[in-house]
């Protein structure tokens, strides 16, 4: 690009030529000047116009700035509106929660009262409607204290599963599955002994079925005995934790081995006549502290320990 400057006092004309990084150099210089300028002139003419108040300059800045600020003004107020109603709708879910919290609790044995003296004096409901515009700083406080509260309703949701998994726990370790689909034969207490004739007690239950059926872990446990015994033949005890052991007797076929964790319904030996036995049958026992208990107390609810066995019955691979 060149430019040319002609006058009639030059004696000849001058040319200069610009690239175009130098053109485009000149043009950003050029903007910058102006935007000083106008800065300049803002800062120096229209804000001391407003401060001072002269007549005619003073008025359009303040309907500028009115204007501007009552745009501002309008948002936040809509902005604080809704973050209000959000709030409202985060109360009333809060206390939702807290009402299914307590009913849970009680099913799990936690005391209400014990729970409302752990949780502070949370929100009470219903939709937040302000009688006044709520400052910000009120909102960031409501906010904090349902976020507080929220994480210790979490804190007591935890400890209610807990306590569930627990008694689940419990639950699965109570030997109320019967080992054998079937009746029994000879139930717990005095009985005429089939070998001497004379009165003795029976510290089990017999169940009658023809060799090789199966025998089922009446609740999960540890293997801790799996041996060939004088009396009991071929039997099979199982720890459950809490002095609570079980042992199936004169199987034909053990499964298990003495450390085998094993689960509800597992199959862990085989109906045989072994040991002190005048046929085919298992003797299921259920000891606490070493005593026999009558194992009948712990079938009760057959038919769901017969459909737990049956759900999770399986027969492992021969060793």
């Amino acid at each position: 690009m060149q430019i040319m400057i002609t006058h009639s006092r030059f004696t000849r004309t001058h040319v200069w030529t610009l690239s175009r990084w130098q053109l485009a150099a000149v043009l950003s210089g050029a903007l910058g000047l102006m935007l000083l300028l106008s800065g300049l002139v803002y800062h120096f003419i229209f804000l001391q116009a407003a401060r001072e108040g002269w007549p005619v300059v003073s008025q359009i800045v303040r309907l500028v700035v009115k204007d501007e600020f009552a745009q501002r003004d309008r948002f936040m107020r809509e902005n604080l509106d809704a973050m209000a109603r959000r709030v409202g709708e985060m109360q009333a879910r809060l206390l939702q929660l807290e009402a299914v919290g307590e009913r849970v609790s009680d099913m799990v044995g936690l005391k209400p009262d014990d729970i409302k003296a752990a949780l502070p004096d949370g929100p009470k409901g219903g939709p937040y409607v302000p009688s006044a515009q709520p400052s910000f700083e009120q909102l960031q406080r409501m906010v904090d204290e349902l976020d507080h509260a929220a994480a210790l309703h979490a804190d007591l949701f935890t400890l209610i599963e807990s306590q569930l998994f627990e008694q689940r726990m419990q639950a699965l370790r109570i030997p109320n599955t019967r080992p054998v689909d079937g009746p029994t034969s000879s139930g717990f207490g005095f009985r005429l002994d089939p070998f001497t004739g004379r009165q003795a007690l029976h510290t089990g239950l017999d169940f009658p079925a023809p060799v090789g059926t199966p025998i089922l872990a009446a609740a999960g446990g540890v293997v801790i005995a799996a041996e060939d015994h004088p009396a009991y033949g071929l039997m099979v005890d199982i720890d459950h934790g809490n002095d609570l052991v079980t042992r199936y007797a004169h199987a034909s076929k053990l499964w298990v081995q003495p450390g085998d964790l094993v689960k509800r319904g597992q199959v862990i030996a085989e109906v045989g006549s072994t040991g002190r036995s005048t046929g085919p049958h298992l003797h299921f026992e259920v000891l606490v502290s070493g005593v026999p208990q009558n194992p009948a107390r712990f079938l009760a609810d057959a038919g769901q320990s017969k459909a737990l066995a049956q759900s999770a019955r399986g027969r492992p691979a021969r060793p």
